[in-house]
């Protein structure tokens, strides 16, 4: 029903900058909030930035000053613009659309993750 497709991650050094996208499509109406999620490995899934159709911005406090999320609604995508990127950045990034579909139930998809490797 709904595709959420993400740009490649990668390998950054300390203190470099990556941008993610992430592109929704489908049977969709329209999109509510999309967000990033993120999992590095042993540990949960964790919200890192989250943004309404409206505009309204939330961040992980280990993240906020060096993320940026933004949205072009038109294109239903959503960008995470990491700066000062850490070691402790390293993970697999998610980005989560809350949809409703064009047959007006409303579901929550995820992107397939991608990579991101901050060395030090």
């Amino acid at each position: 029903q709904v595709q959420l497709v993400e740009s490649r991650g990668g390998l950054v050094q300390l203190g470099g900058s990556l941008r993610l996208s992430c592109t929704a499509s489908g049977s969709i109406f329209s999109i509510y909030a999309m967000a990033w999620y993120r999992q590095a490995p042993g540990k949960q899934r964790e919200l890192v930035a989250h943004m309404t159709s409206g505009g309204i911005t939330k961040y992980a406090d280990s993240v906020k000053g060096r993320f940026t999320i933004s949205r072009d609604n038109a294109k239903n995508t959503v960008y995470l613009q990491m700066n000062s990127l850490k070691p402790e950045d390293t993970a697999v990034y998610y980005c989560n659309a809350d949809v409703r579909l064009i047959s007006d139930l409303r579901n929550h998809y995820w992107g397939q993750g991608t990579q991101v490797t901050v060395s030090s």
